[in-house]
């Protein structure tokens, strides 16, 4: 069994240390974790990893969870009163600090807090961050409809936790809109952002430069240049020259208390100081000036009048009215801080219908003296604003808005969480399970070992008192049935190149369920964490692929003869015919021919190894792709789309070799991707008839020969590898070729030729 050792979180803290801006919680909570390793008080790699209070944590409580599933011990339904509770203590009798949590649990099942409670169930305003939030309106639901003895019951096993956790929900002021559209993030959480920007500091010192220190600086040169005589300084000076220079030289320290971001005036080695500094001995005392110190200024003045023209020349005016204009545009942070201002008209945990209103220029009524009127949001903060538009998944993704299946994923819940609470008849009810489903979606996935499996929304004591009043109408199933296969399409069709992500099989697999459909999806393992076996999903998974792909371009491409994982027999829970072994006879399982193909020892535990490892078995369960496209009608949606599919990654895998990487490791990610995004490549094209292949091939050539060179040569390998295979020859008997995979325990050939 791999040792969770301190390194990872080690390296963490490390990256948060030394971050451009260093982020304390973040800081915090990976020094809690790395105190948690060190002091084992924490059993990482289990659902309860706090073994020492298991009693008083129970797993549907939900952690706070950071990068790779590490738990740092805090309860995201405990910690200090939120503002919201702060005001609800308004509402009942004084209580001894620490106790409020205790208190506000229990007022809320007092005969008040219960009507305050059925009042927020009957008109939908209350809003569940984390899923303990829906706790006691649950209860209230019970209790309403009549269900005392099933109230009481669910009582009982929050009761133990109420000094702890927040079974109540925040107030909101208008109940959550239902209905298709979806967001990438909420007007409030838009808003927030925007009033994060702060002032560019490049910028201001541009400004500070051209409005302060120009104009200073013009004044010292012109001062020199006043003491001319036969193209030389330092030979004549006017009357109160002296008096003028003295002055300008006392505003200077005045000036520089006042701005500091305009660093150049105070470095020694330009002519700035230089200059200001040789000023400042000819106004104490001009015979003080050597002949070297005069040739100094007359070298500075010439240069500077050679470049800007004589001080109050046109020429010089000109220039500096030119920079003053370039610096007086608004500042982003003033533009930033306006729309949020008009998010703000908005209802917070929403989406807005028509966000483009957010772009428009700046209205008469808006304007100031830093904001004139007619100024136009720039394209970044235009973006930022886009992403609280309310609109289809379709739509967003069109616009941009959803640009990966990782913010996919993210949004999904919005439209799910509908849909999975569609056979609860009681709208209350249904309104109550969808909020706790969206919030239940938010969780992070914990670190888990030996095949344990995440928490499941079922397994909240108050979503399982509420599952009790379901309906099974098969319309219900019908919409899911539908969302889910729409949902794939999308996700395949908008980001051909990308296996799903762990996050969207999530939903994927909650989708299924509600649409009784049998998806056996297999998430992406950490290399860092496999413990050398798969669960029977995988297995079940590359039955599907191999009933899929036997005999076609695929499995010649990766070498697979499919025949011997073909299924045994039909329906659900039907196992692979080479896995048939008389009982108690073991024989290869999957991970032993994952290791195997991949040429590798099994159980080593290395991270590099397991990579291999696990990638075979992607290979060979094509990583979902034959999962969706067998057990969901996707052949007649994207049949059509499959000749670009296949350009498309063959094009973004070109791109991504190309560019230039900062180290070894991101050398490693960006290959690793584009093996991926090839084996999503070969599959389609496996999908695709011979005519349409042979387009692929014809049109991939030009497209390849108009690379650069280096890059040519460096992928001919594996380009090669995929002509041999659609000529029918193994790839391993083709001269000069290679399979296209991602992981090497030796160093990566494609990482050694680029």
């Amino acid at each position: 069994m791999p040792n969770i050792n301190s390194g990872y979180a080690t390296v963490q803290l490390a990256k948060a240390l030394v971050a451009a801006e260093p982020n304390e919680q973040r800081i915090g909570s990976w020094v809690a974790v790395l105190s948690n390793i060190l002091s084992r008080s924490a059993e990482y790699g289990s659902r309860t990893p706090f073994k020492n209070i298991k009693d008083i944590i129970p797993a549907w409580a939900t952690l706070e969870v950071v990068t790779g599933g590490f738990a740092t011990g805090k309860l995201l339904a405990g910690g200090p009163l939120l503002p919201f509770e702060r005001e609800y203590l308004k509402a009942i009798p004084p209580v001894a600090e620490h106790h409020e949590r205790q208190a506000l649990n229990t007022y809320f099942l007092s005969d008040a807090g219960m009507a305050r409670l059925q009042d927020m169930l009957a008109t939908g305003c209350y809003e569940i961050n984390v899923p303990e939030e829906g706790a006691l309106l649950a209860v209230a639901w019970l209790a309403g409809q009549g269900h005392a003895e099933k109230a009481r019951e669910l009582v009982e096993q929050l009761a133990p936790f109420f000094s702890r956790l927040r079974f109540y929900p925040a107030p909101a002021t208008e109940p959550r809109r239902q209905g298709p559209g979806v967001y990438v993030q909420s007007a409030g959480a838009v808003k927030e952002s925007l009033q994060a920007v702060r002032p560019n500091q490049q910028i201001l010192a541009q400004k500070e430069a051209v409005t302060v220190w120009a104009p200073f600086n013009d004044r010292v040169v012109g001062l020199f240049a006043e003491t001319y005589a036969d193209g030389w300084p330092c030979r004549t000076y006017p009357a109160g020259w002296q008096q003028r220079a003295l002055d300008l030289l006392k505003a200077y320290p005045i000036l520089r208390a006042r701005h500091r971001l305009c660093r150049k005036q105070d470095k020694p080695n330009l002519h700035y100081a230089k200059l200001r500094a040789l000023l400042q001995r000819c106004a104490a005392d001009p015979a003080s000036l050597t002949s070297r110190d005069v040739g100094m200024v007359r070298v500075i003045v010439n240069l500077n009048i050679e470049k800007h023209g004589p001080v109050a020349d046109a020429r010089r005016v000109s220039q500096r009215n030119a920079q003053a204009r370039d610096v007086a545009a608004p500042m982003h942070d003033k533009i930033a801080a306006l729309v949020a201002e008009r998010i703000a008209k908005h209802p917070p945990g929403e989406g807005i219908d028509d966000a483009r209103q957010l772009r428009a220029d700046v209205l008469e009524q808006e304007a100031s003296s830093a904001l004139p009127a007619g100024t136009r949001i720039p394209p970044s903060i235009g973006r930022k604003a886009m992403r609280c538009q309310r609109d289809s998944i379709d739509g967003l993704v069109r616009a941009g808005l959803i640009t990966s299946g990782e913010v996919l994923a993210k949004v999904l819940p919005q439209l799910s969480s509908g849909l999975a609470a569609l056979n609860i008849e009681e709208p209350r009810l249904r309104s109550l399970y969808a909020a706790v489903y969206r919030a239940f979606r938010r969780r992070r996935s914990l670190l888990l070992l030996n095949l344990e499996k995440q928490v499941r929304l079922e397994e909240l004591p108050w979503v399982s008192a509420a599952d009790q009043f379901r309906g099974n109408a098969l319309s219900h199933k019908d919409v899911a049935k539908q969302a889910l296969e729409e949902t794939a399409t999308l996700a395949l069709a908008a980001f051909p190149h990308t296996p799903l992500p762990n996050k969207l099989l999530q939903e994927l697999t909650a989708l299924a369920r509600h649409a009784g459909v049998d998806l056996p999806l297999t998430e992406e393992l950490a290399t860092d964490i496999f413990m050398g076996q798969f669960s029977g999903k995988f297995e079940e998974a590359l039955g599907i692929a191999a009933d899929l792909l036997d005999g076609t371009l695929y499995a010649r491409y990766y070498g697979i003869d499919y025949s011997m994982f073909r299924s045994a027999n039909e329906g659900k829970g039907k196992q692979l015919a080479w896995f048939r072994r008389p009982r108690n006879t073991r024989g290869l399982d999957l991970a032993g021919i994952c290791a195997e193909r991949a040429g590798v020892p099994a159980n080593t535990w290395r991270p590099a190894t397991n990579g291999m490892i696990i990638e075979q078995q992607q290979v060979l369960t094509s990583q979902n792709l034959a999962v969706l496209f067998s057990r969901l009608p996707l052949g007649a949606a994207l049949r059509p789309e499959l000749p670009r599919l296949s350009r498309q990654c063959f094009k973004w895998i070109c791109q991504r070799l190309q560019v230039n990487v900062r180290d070894w490791h991101s050398d490693v990610i960006c290959i690793k991707n584009a093996a991926y995004a090839w084996r999503q490549m070969v599959f389609f094209l496996s999908l695709q008839p011979e005519a349409e292949v042979q387009a692929f091939v014809d049109w991939a050539k030009t497209f390849l020969a108009e690379q650069q060179p280096q890059f040519q040569k460096a992928f001919s390998p594996a380009w090669r590898g995929l002509l041999a295979a659609i000529n029918g020859v193994p790839v391993d008997q083709a001269i000069g070729t290679r399979q296209f995979l991602g992981w090497s325990d030796r160093g990566h050939w494609l990482a050694a030729s680029r």
